[in-house]
C-alpha cells in the first residue's frame, strides 16, 4: 500500500527538501564549531515538519485512495461488531 502512495507529493517532496537543506546547515555547524549555526539548521528541519504539514492540508499531500478508506471503515465496522458479541456473552 505505501509504494503507491508514500512521499509522492508536493508537500512530502518540499518538506523533504527543506529539512535536508537544515541538516546541511547543521552538519557544516558542527564542523565549524558554530553553536548558532546549529540552531538555525535544526530550526529549518524544524520549519520543514511545519511547511509539509501545512502544504498537505492545503490539498497539495497525497489524497487518500477511496478503496483504502472503504477497507478501513469496513474493518472498523466487523471489530466493532466483534467488540459488541464478546460484551454480550
Amino acid at each position: 500500500m505505501s509504494a503507491a502512495s508514500h512521499g509522492h507529493s508536493v508537500a512530502a517532496w518540499t518538506g523533504s527538501a527543506i529539512a535536508f537543506a537544515g541538516f546541511c546547515v547543521a552538519g557544516a555547524a558542527m564542523i565549524m564549531e558554530s553553536v548558532m549555526f546549529f540552531a538555525v539548521g535544526m530550526a529549518v528541519v524544524v520549519l520543514a515538519g511545519v511547511v509539509g504539514k501545512a502544504m498537505a492540508m492545503a490539498g497539495m499531500g497525497v489524497q487518500p485512495d477511496p478503496a483504502v478508506e472503504a477497507y478501513k471503515a469496513e474493518a472498523y465496522a466487523k471489530a466493532q461488531a466483534a467488540a459488541l458479541t464478546a460484551n454480550a456473552g
